[in-house]
């Protein structure tokens, strides 16, 4: 195949966002280049998810879109969707190749046999100032609602020798912020060694400003962990901790691993070892079971730990899951009517929370331009929001937090 342009689609995941950029920077090895606005690319990769009906339906769209704007290009499709629905994907009049995820690593070295495909690693993170490292993949939790073991398979981890090199070109591209990000961090190991080791050695790199962990389940904040997160330089007081309800019954059907008193307790020792640390959260609404008690448990776990964001994801049933087929199932009218009431909520504990922070002044990395304004993030993860003139993304300064909004705190260097 003649090396000329390409087109990247990414759903779902940091994970997926991950090996799409490893997938860019291969094609940029090879020669190819990024294929411009409106123009036709002649090889076309789609990342798929299949995490919920809507990611489904998602991939499904993009596929057809790509197919129908590079009409003479190769369409690829990859990821979780192509894994779990590959006859489906195979159905749309257009696709070239569906490249299963065991093969994804692969991928490009399948479609250009004949070079010498450079290894699937990141050197930058494009359209972002903040760079994911993918660390880990797979998942041996089995949670009854969640397709992705079936999909990704069992859990298996880098060397941190390996991320801490990838984590080093990073930073001499510029990056000053990487976020360690795998399908369930918080298997990590490598030997005898744990994710607590992997942060303080990447908390070492020369040159890193901030070190972040995507995702992890409280269970897994142990001594180890919680020492190499507040102990750290640059690793941020800020963790993304997984609830997804706030009711134990629910939990245990749900099949995960903590109640909701471990997870508070988490939260309770983070916050006493570092009074700024904050949290973002995931919550699932409308698991099958879910009374109007269990959504008021979850409802006040998010309103005693005041996050500073929280997803929302209603419960989307999962052929081959155990909770696919459990009884009482929650009608649509109710789980919407318990969505806006989470979004409600949320937005009201972070606007609170922001609050706190009015009058302090704090280091602000700055991601993306929005009108007159540039927006970013504090070392704690709080939206923050700066008069643009004289700033550009990926700078650290200093900002004083003057006035609160529901978009986020408005600040001046």
């Amino acid at each position: 195949m003649k090396k000329k342009t390409f087109r990247l689609a990414t759903l779902g995941c940091r994970t997926n966002q991950y090996e799409t950029q490893a997938f860019r920077d291969q094609l940029l090895s090879l020669g190819y280049s990024e294929a411009a606005e409106g123009e036709g690319a002649d090889l076309c990769i789609v990342n798929t998810c299949t995490v919920t009906e809507s990611a489904d339906h998602s991939s499904r769209q993009q596929i057809r879109k790509l197919i129908r704007q590079n009409p003479e290009g190769q369409v690829v499709v990859t990821g979780c969707l192509a894994e779990r629905r590959p006859d489906l994907i195979q159905q749309i009049g257009g696709v070239t190749r569906v490249v299963p995820n065991a093969e994804k690593e692969r991928l490009i070295a399948q479609l250009f046999p004949e070079e010498d495909t450079p290894e699937f690693s990141i050197k930058r993170f494009e359209a972002h100032t903040r760079a994911f490292v993918k660390v880990q993949d797979g998942c041996n939790s089995f949670c009854t609602y969640c397709i992705i073991p079936y999909v990704r398979g069992r859990s298996r981890s880098r060397t941190i020798q390996e991320v801490v090199r990838e984590v080093e070109h990073l930073v001499a591209s510029g990056y000053q912020e990487v976020v360690i990000t795998g399908i369930n961090v918080g298997d990590f190991e490598d030997g005898d060694k744990g994710l607590a080791d992997l942060v303080r050695a990447v908390d070492q790199v020369a040159g890193i400003k901030r070190v972040r962990i995507s995702s992890i389940d409280p269970d897994e904040v142990d001594d180890d962990l919680m020492d190499a997160v507040i102990g750290g330089e640059h690793t941020c007081h800020s963790l993304h901790l997984v609830l997804q309800s706030g009711s134990n019954v629910i939990l245990k059907r749900m099949n995960r691993k903590y109640t909701r008193q471990v997870f508070l307790e988490s939260v309770a020792k983070l916050k006493k070892a570092s009074a700024d640390f904050t949290f973002t959260t995931d919550v699932i609404v409308g698991f099958p079971g879910e009374t109007e008690t269990d959504f008021q448990e979850t409802l006040k776990v998010i309103e005693e730990v005041q996050f500073a964001k929280v997803h929302m994801f209603p419960y989307s049933n999962r052929e081959r899951t155990r909770a696919a087929l459990y009884p009482h199932q929650v009608i649509p009218e109710v789980m919407a009517e318990r969505k806006n009431r989470i979004l409600r909520l949320s937005e009201d504990v972070s606007y609170h929370l922001r609050n706190h922070y009015l009058g302090r002044t704090m280091e602000v990395l700055t991601e993306s331009a929005e009108d007159t304004f540039i927006v970013g993030h504090t070392e704690n993860f709080l939206t923050v929001k700066l008069p643009r003139e004289g700033l550009a993304p990926n700078q650290l300064v200093t900002a004083t937090l003057m006035h609160n909004t529901p978009d986020g705190l408005i600040c001046r260097i």
